[in-house]
This record gives structure tokens, sequence and C-alpha cells, in this order.
């Protein structure tokens, strides 16, 4: 049998099996290069380079940052800071939860940490002010997705890690992308809670806000003090990572005062979970996709891509339904690192830009976040709320729409992704 055919078969496999997808990268890729007289040694050595990177390191970074801003009490007080300003408007707990959403995305880089944290406190709110509990899941499952795409991303640091583009660049071209997305579902948002006349919140004296958003600007200052160190030039994203998970800790221990010792262990904890499992997807693609490279098929799809369709269109939407495709079965890292390397010879065939594919590609991970039977995001909300994950997905279904309709805006318009990657 072809080495690479079989590969493919035993890692769809595994995966039918329900193999952890970083188990199922590794092994099938083992089995593959053994057949190719690679030895063993060769293999751990190839994954042990892989993750022996300084801009890896940020990932730790911002997944630890994230998790102290939603155990430590930042995000509490955000959330109740912004409540105190628009909860009072028809449609005013939604704006919070989209606006919490995309500060949340500002900071940790992830979309199920950003789902956890706001939807734990807005959706029972919402639908106490008597949103519907379908539609308070769904708006959360979306808004959350926006961790990826809104800077610090982490795909981002991977797919500039695997394309050797510079993270500062990727992460300036996600920013008008992310507020255009975040400014389509708040727009959405009003209307569908002003026809439906859904509740709201008692309006609230200047002076309680003010001390509210006193109290909440630790955690306001937090997306500046990572993204304006970033582009300043003070800092590299995996400097600014640290920074972030120092100040995150100052803030929660010494002013709120709401990390104990036993929530410290468990941020911890949760936070050697999480990378874990991604430094294993990336050392696992690593040696995939150094056989992929081994057996030349980046170069040999690249050459069936040209001799097949010389439209750059028809291959956007062909790689739009790919990524949909995979998106159902596979979570986003192994999606990037899987077809990434196989794809950029065919990018430069085309003459499409790496950045702008990279926020494309983001999008699409995005999607992938809230499609069914394993977007990450819908299972985080439906551990939060006891629902089916059946409801999540009903729920959802409108805001997926909308992605859609952004992913559509940036393939056809470059600019909106490059206007800031200078």
């Amino acid at each position: 049998m072809n080495p690479v055919l079989m590969l493919f078969l035993l890692f769809a496999v595994l995966c039918l099996l329900r193999v952890p997808i970083a188990v199922s990268l590794g092994l099938s890729s083992v089995i593959a290069l053994s057949m190719a007289d690679f030895t063993l040694y060769t293999v751990i050595q190839k994954m042990f380079n892989s993750l022996n990177s300084a801009t890896l390191m940020a990932i730790p970074g911002f997944v630890f940052a994230g998790i102290i801003m939603s155990k430590g009490g930042i995000s509490h007080y955000l959330i109740e800071a912004l409540k105190s300003w628009v909860g009072h408007i028809r449609g005013g707990l939604a704006v919070i939860t989209i606006l919490a959403c995309m500060i949340f995305a500002a900071i940790s880089g992830s979309s199920p940490a950003t789902a956890a944290a706001v939807g734990s406190i807005m959706i029972p709110a919402m639908v106490e002010a008597g949103y519907g509990k379908r539609y308070a899941m769904g708006l959360v499952a979306a808004s959350g997705t926006l961790g990826i795409l809104i800077p610090p991303s982490i795909p981002l640091i991977i797919y500039g890690t695997v394309a050797e583009e510079s993270i500062g660049k990727l992460f300036s071209a996600g920013i008008v992308p992310g507020l255009m997305l975040g400014g389509i579902l708040l727009i959405s948002a009003i209307i569908h809670a002003r026809v439906h006349n859904f509740g709201k919140l008692p309006k609230q004296s200047m002076e309680e806000r003010w001390r509210k958003t006193a109290k909440a600007s630790w955690g306001f200052f937090l997306p500046v003090l990572i993204l304006g160190g970033i582009y300043s030039g003070a800092v590299t994203p995996t400097e600014a990572a640290f920074v972030s998970c120092f100040y995150g800790l100052f803030v929660s221990v010494f002013i709120y005062r709401e990390l104990s010792f036993p929530k410290f262990r468990e941020v911890l904890k949760e936070s050697i979970n999480i990378t874990s499992m991604i430094f294993l997807v990336i050392a696992s693609a690593m040696i995939f996709g150094m056989f992929l490279t081994t057996e030349q098929v980046p170069q040999a799809f690249a050459t069936w891509i040209e001799t097949s369709t010389s439209n750059k269109w028809i291959f956007m939407i062909g790689v739009n339904i790919m990524f949909f495709i995979m998106g159902m079965f596979l979570e986003s890292v192994a999606i990037i690192l899987i077809t990434l390397p196989i794809l950029l010879p065919v990018l430069a065939l085309f003459d499409i830009n790496v950045i702008h594919f990279a926020i494309i590609m983001t999008i699409n991970m995005e999607l992938a976040m809230i499609s069914p039977p394993v977007g990450l995001n819908l299972f985080v909300v439906s551990g939060i709320t006891r629902e089916k994950v059946g409801e999540v997905v009903r729920g959802v279904l409108p805001f997926f729409a909308l992605m859609v309709l952004a992913l559509a805006i940036v393939i056809i318009f470059p600019q909106v992704a490059l206007v800031l990657a200078k």
C-alpha cells in the first residue's frame, strides 16, 4: 500500500475509534515513518525540536493569563462594570456578553476559555432577564470564538511558527476582522432583543457606574498592556504573555484578593492540561508534516492544483469547504498543523497573501469551534448550562450564518485583514 494513503487511512481509523487527535496523529505518523526507514531516535528528536521555540512559549503564558482572569475575579468585575453602563437598555445584556468576549479575547487567545469565563456569568443573567436560554447559549458560544481572532491568538501563533511569518503582523491582521465580526454580532443582538422585547436590568446611578468601572479598571488595562506592549515594540508576544501572567496574579492576589491557594492550584492544573494537549498535538503534527515533506506531498498537491484549475476563487471555495468538513471532526490546532504545510506552496502559486490567508483560516477555525459534532465551544456552553449539545447547536445556527458572512467579506476584500498588517 502507498505509505501516504496508509498514513491518512490509519489516522482516519484512529479518529473514528475516538483515539485523541494528538495520539492519532503521532501513532499513524510513527508507523508510516518506520516504513520510510526513519529511526525512532529521529522521530523523537523531531518532536522535541518542534517544541524548542521561544514563540511557542507564548501559548502557556496566554492560557495561564486567561484562566487567572476567570478564577481571580478580573472577568467578574469587568462584566459588572459593563452591566452598570449598558445593562438597562433593551438588548444590553447581549451587548455586554459580546463586549466581554471581545475584551477577554484580547487577553486569553483561547475560544473555549473565553466562552467559559463569560458564559458562566452571563447566561444565567440573560435567562433571568427574559432571554431565551437557547439564544443565550448560542450567543455565548459564537461570541466566544472571538478569542482566537482578536489578538493575542493561539492559532495565529501556531500559524506564524509553521509559515515563518511575523507574529506581530498576524496579530495586527486580526484586529479589524475581529472588531468587524464583533460589530456584526452586536448589531444582530440589539435588533433581535428589540424585536423580541427582551428584559433589561434596573438603571444604575452614575456614582455606582464609576465605582464599578474603577474597580474593574485593573482588568480593562490588561488588553492595553498586552497589545500596547507588542505593537510598541517594548515586548515580544512571548514576553507579553508572561507579563500578563504576572500582572493577572498581582491583581488577583493583592488587589481583588480572590485567588486563594486552592484556587491557584486549580489554575495551574487547568493551564497544564490545556498547554500539554496543545503541545502534544504540535509535536505529533510536526512528525506528520515531516513524513509528508519526505514523500513530497505538498509539492505533488501544488502540481495537481496547478493542472486542475487556474482559478484562484475555485481554489478558495474548495479550501473553505475542506476547512468546514475538517472542523466538524478535528481541533483547530490540528487542522492548521496538518493542512498549512501542504497549502503554503499553493498560496504562492495563486499569489495569495500568507497573512490574508491566516485570517481566512482563523475564521474557519472559529466556525469549527461551533460546528457539531466536536465543536469545543458547544461542549463548554453545554457543560455550563447542563443542557444537551443539540440545544446549543440550535441556538448557535443564526450566529453561524453571520460568521460565514464575515468570512465572505474578508475573502472578497483582503484589505480588511491587511490594512494594519504592515
